[in-house]
């Protein structure tokens, strides 16, 4: 990419989506591609994946298309491209015949940037839609959530199968795959399935440090949801349950409660489950019970919560489905209710009928799953080394982290249970094991087993008591889970020692709960006047029929209640307003925050003189070599005594644009006269130019202006039309 192509991308970044700076691996993904060459991208939700592509697509001619497997995904995202100003349109099977035209005709005109269709779309090769795009101009593939390509991914949809003729039927067409969590083995799977050709491979780190991950007993999980739900009442969340009647329970319950709750799964028809979404995105209800049918395609940026009543069936699974939380940034919370009895059910569902290979794999991540429930170390550390990333040893932000333990001695009531599982010959589970210690009379504990040395010799703690010591042996190495559906208990060499003392027993309980990192925590923002933004995005929003966080995410709501900006002007500082949302939508914001203001007696904290546009960073972002300011500074000073761009870039070693970009800021500011940079004649053409088109794109300005025009000008001209000086 050349320096003026990275100007353009960051223009576009800054325009279009409102923020100054690129996110690890995007910028990569973004080079790549344009060279031509194919990417494989694995970034995790919220890591910003859709730029990788929607920033190439705006800089090239032709059309992008993205195959995305839910049509709610595909109108999310054409809805957040059209707020921001870009010809976006998808294509699927809940469209009639004549929106379906409607939109062909648009992608033949050559109007459309984005296009999102369906994987089954590519089956027939003789489709109108096949035949439109081998007529015209096509950008770039973007095959998202691609993990669906492989029969080892958590998620395999038989119809991504047909993407791997993409290569053939378009060979000079650059392809770029994208998922949030695949293993080595599905990475590879991808790659080989899309017969990308030697694709750039980004992986970006597994780590969402905003989010606390929890893991609590089952048992008095309702009492423990209800006071967490208390606690956060204002606040949108997705409750997982493994079983359909599970959500229609609990969702009814949850309601009779006084709580905003719906159900959504398979089961439920087709307009029902759309209703619901709908309902979700556009805050209507704040919480939705699902089976995992939902939200594999939710692009909603404020889920604060998502919260599993049972065991999820791999950590892939749990990794995306804890994902859907926290998207903008901000603190949230993944909760699982571990309850051991899920296991049959779970393991039965991984039993592939004639795939021993595929079976074990199953089973193995389903043991790996129930692992990370059991560990007693940092659970974040866990998740990132089962994606094969470092992690240090302490997060302080997981449950397990946050929480000072105090160690038990429990060596005799282990020596109690390990002997129960001999004295049952190694044949029995936790239930029965756990009846026997506690002298039960259930038809499960038969007559020889009453007859016993340890049948009664537990009866002093509780049913909860024993399973807790029965999952920490297994956690801790002392016995071994074997046999599938239904798993018993073998003692191994571990066991012995402990049985003779040769060994101690020791299990560590929570004692009490430290605070969150500050970083972890939610900003300090002025909360009446978010709740008050956030009233007028909701009334935005409905008079636009989109969901509210299409107009701005909570992070931005969040920024404009902490910085108070008072003009368009300041709102350039604010995160996620790029320059068509300013437009768009800044006086509704303003029209807020001013009189807020003015009662309230509070004085912005933006910085007034904050200029727009790529070549500077966000107010808190800093280069190695000191701050933008102080950088803008050092090269007006040079210019100033005379020096010409290319001495101030040789002496400073930098790229000409950069320098270019630091005199474009000195413009804005009112440091430097515009037309001591560009002539009267220029200057007029220049700014015409800018008012007519709107893009962003500076390549698309000059060659407007038959190329007598540099970049510099352009760039000179924008940044005082911008702060109103020409």
């Amino acid at each position: 990419m050349t320096e003026t192509d990275q100007q353009d991308a960051k223009t576009i970044l800054k325009t279009y989506f409102g923020y100054d700076e690129f996110r690890p691996n995007q910028e990569k993904a973004i080079r790549q591609l344009e060279s031509g060459r194919d990417v494989f991208v694995l970034m995790p939700t919220g890591g910003g994946k859709s730029l990788c592509y929607q920033i190439p697509a705006l800089m090239n001619k032709g059309t992008a298309v993205v195959v995305s497997p839910l049509i709610a995904l595909m109108k999310d995202q054409v809805d957040a491209l059209t707020a921001a100003g870009v010809e976006a349109a998808f294509l699927n099977s809940s469209m009639d015949i004549p929106a379906q035209q409607q939109v062909l005709s648009r992608l033949k005109s050559g109007e459309l940037k984005l296009l999102y269709v369906a994987p089954e779309r590519f089956k027939d090769q003789r489709s109108t839609l096949m035949l439109t795009l081998r007529e015209i101009d096509i950008s770039l593939f973007a095959v998202d959530e691609a993990h669906c390509i492989s029969h080892w991914g958590h998620d395999f949809r038989p119809d991504y199968l047909e993407l791997a003729s993409l290569r053939e039927w378009f060979p000079g067409t650059p392809v770029i795959a994208l998922t949030a969590s695949a293993d080595k083995t599905t990475r590879n799977d991808i790659i080989n399935k899309l017969n990308l050709d030697k694709p750039e491979v980004l992986i970006s780190s597994f780590n969402r440090s905003n989010i606390r991950y929890e893991v609590r007993p089952s048992g008095n999980e309702m009492d423990e949801l209800s006071a967490y739900l208390d606690r956060n009442k204002a606040d949108a969340g997705i409750i997982y349950t493994l079983r359909r009647s599970s959500t229609e329970e609990l969702a009814a319950e949850l309601s009779e409660m006084g709580y905003q709750a719906l159900p959504y799964h398979a089961g439920l028809s087709r307009e029902e489950r759309a209703r619901t979404q709908d309902l979700f995105l556009r805050d209507e209800v704040r919480i939705i019970v699902a089976t995992i049918a939902f939200g594999m395609g939710i692009d909603k940026s404020n889920v604060r919560f998502v919260v599993h009543m049972n065991l999820p069936k791999n950590i892939e699974s749990y990794y995306q489905e804890t994902g859907r939380a926290g998207r903008d940034g901000l603190p949230s919370t993944a909760l699982l209710f571990l309850d051991y009895g899920d296991l049959s059910t779970l393991r039965y569902f991984a039993t592939i009928e004639d795939n021993e290979d595929q079976t074990r794999i199953m089973l193995k991540k389903l043991n790996q799953m129930v692992e990370f429930c059991e560990i007693k170390t940092c659970r974040r550390q866990y998740l990132m080394n089962y994606f094969g990333e470092p992690h240090p040893d302490s997060c302080g932000n997981c449950d397990v982290c946050l929480t000072k333990y105090v160690e038990y001695d429990y060596t005799t009531e282990a020596q109690k249970a390990l002997s129960a599982i001999a004295r049952l010959k190694q044949n029995y589970g936790a239930e029965v094991i756990t009846l026997l210690l506690r002298g039960s009379k259930s038809r499960k504990i038969q007559p020889w087993m009453r007859e016993l040395p340890t049948y009664r010799a537990g009866q002093d703690q509780s049913t909860e008591f024993w399973k807790e010591i029965i999952q920490e042996l297994a956690a801790q190495g002392y016995i071994r889970r074997e046999g599938e559906p239904h798993a018993v208990f073998k003692l191994n060499q571990e066991s012995m020692k402990l049985l003779k003392g040769e060994k101690a027993f020791t299990v560590h309980r929570p004692a009490e709960t430290k605070e969150p990192k500050a970083s972890q925590k939610r900003p300090e923002s002025d909360q009446l006047l978010f709740n008050k933004l956030r009233e007028a995005r909701k009334k935005l929003a409905d008079g636009m029929n989109v969901p509210p966080f299409v107009i701005l995410s909570d992070a931005s709501l969040h920024d404009l209640a902490t910085r108070f900006p008072q003009s368009k002007q300041d709102l350039h500082a604010v995160h996620g307003f790029g320059d068509k949302k300013v437009e768009r939508y800044g006086k509704v914001f303003l029209d807020v925050i001013v009189p807020y203001c003015r009662k309230k007696g509070i004085k912005p904290a933006v910085p007034k003189s904050k200029p727009t546009g790529s070549s500077f960073r966000s107010a808190t972002s800093k280069k190695k070599k000191g701050s933008t300011g102080g950088s803008m500074n050092e090269t007006f000073q040079l210019f100033r005594n005379g020096k010409s761009v290319a001495d101030i870039a040789e002496e400073r070693g930098l790229a000409a644009s950069t320098i270019e970009g630091h005199i474009a800021g000195c413009v804005n500011r009112g440091l430097l006269e515009l037309r001591d940079l560009v002539s009267d004649e220029k200057i007029k053409r220049i700014k015409l130019e800018l008012e007519r088109n709107d893009s962003g794109f500076l390549r698309e300005i000059r060659d407007a202006l038959g190329g007598d025009c540099s970049y510099a000008e352009i760039r000179y001209v924008r940044e005082a039309v911008r702060s109103e000086r020409v």
